[in-house]
């Protein structure tokens, strides 16, 4: 799309030219995603003028004073998904299929509870546990009942180190994807 191969840009004034000469008139789709800082905008979006009509800007950000500043003409807040499809996902994740064992059902539903209906959690959690036994559920359980719901991110470091370096590589190959 830059029409240049090995580009090599020495700073951040540079990056901003390159990217307004470059995709003024290219009709582009640009994914910026967890911004957490105004100046990522600033260096990556810079202004609307810098890209073709009907370009497209989406933006992903735990920050919605962010997406103000930068006059976003939608915003779209993300929803947790409620007690059926987030039970329905574990599933999928912890069991490879839609129906656990009976002495894993009331388990799942306190696994459920403490995700607090957020994908990433119930993946995570449901990938972790998967394969595992009756007391290294219990264990998990009564761990997450030890964690404030609100610090869901607490929740996640604990099933990803707990993955084999393997496991962990194609986590994070699939998170990033």
């Amino acid at each position: 799309i830059l029409d240049v191969k090995n580009l090599r840009i020495n700073d951040s004034f540079e990056g901003d030219n390159m990217l307004k000469q470059r995709l003024r008139y290219k009709k582009v789709l640009l994914v910026l995603d967890d911004v957490d800082h105004i100046e990522q905008l600033d260096a990556l979006a810079g202004e609307h003028e810098w890209f073709g009509d009907g370009s497209r800007i989406i933006i992903t950000t735990k920050d919605k004073h962010l997406l103000v500043k930068y006059e976003t003409e939608k915003i779209y807040r993300m929803t947790t998904l409620n007690k059926y499809e987030s039970l329905r996902l574990f599933k999928q994740h912890a069991f490879k299929k839609n129906h656990p064992t009976k002495e894993f059902e009331d388990l799942s539903a306190q696994v459920i509870k403490h995700t607090g209906g957020l994908p990433l959690a119930l993946k995570v959690l449901g990938s972790f546990l998967y394969g595992r036994g009756l007391d290294e559920w219990l264990s998990e359980v009564e761990r997450l009942k030890q964690i404030p719901q609100n610090e869901i991110l607490k929740k996640l470091e604990p099933s990803f180190t707990g993955l084999n370096n393997i496991e962990q590589k194609i986590f994070l190959d699939i998170a990033c994807f």
